[in-house]
């Protein structure tokens, strides 16, 4: 089992980025997937998750209206598009598959992890 995660880098306020979680080693409709993100000297934070049975989604309250998270089954891949990008979005993004069947915000409830891509909101 494999999450890969790509698409940060570098964009300016007001920008925009989409980024990638690549799966492999398992049908990504199966399993809800979640974002996270952790900013330089703080604790992992919930960002988004799409469920697996009925494709609802959940944003944090700091994203919502600016992020929208999806999937494309037949690509193995979920995404979450970042538009009006604040500095405080600033962090590196993790993508994570929940094992208890349902979104949670709790880390612990995840047990595969990508490896992280950073995104830096900067002009």
């Amino acid at each position: 089992v494999q999450l890969q995660a790509s698409g940060g880098g570098l964009v300016q306020p007001g920008g925009s980025l989409r980024l990638s979680c690549a799966a492999s080693g398992f049908s990504l409709d199966y399993y809800p997937i979640g974002w996270f993100r952790q900013a330089p000297g703080k604790e992992r934070e919930a960002v988004s998750c799409i469920s697996s049975s009925d494709g609802r989604t959940y944003y944090a309250d700091s994203v919502k209206g600016r992020f929208t998270i999806s999937r494309d089954n037949a690509k193995n891949t979920a995404y979450l598009q970042m538009n009006s990008l604040k500095p405080e979005d600033t962090g590196v993004y993790y993508c994570a598959r929940s094992d208890v069947g349902y979104c949670t915000g709790y880390l612990e409830k995840y047990v595969y992890w990508g490896q992280g891509t950073l995104v830096t909101v900067s002009s």
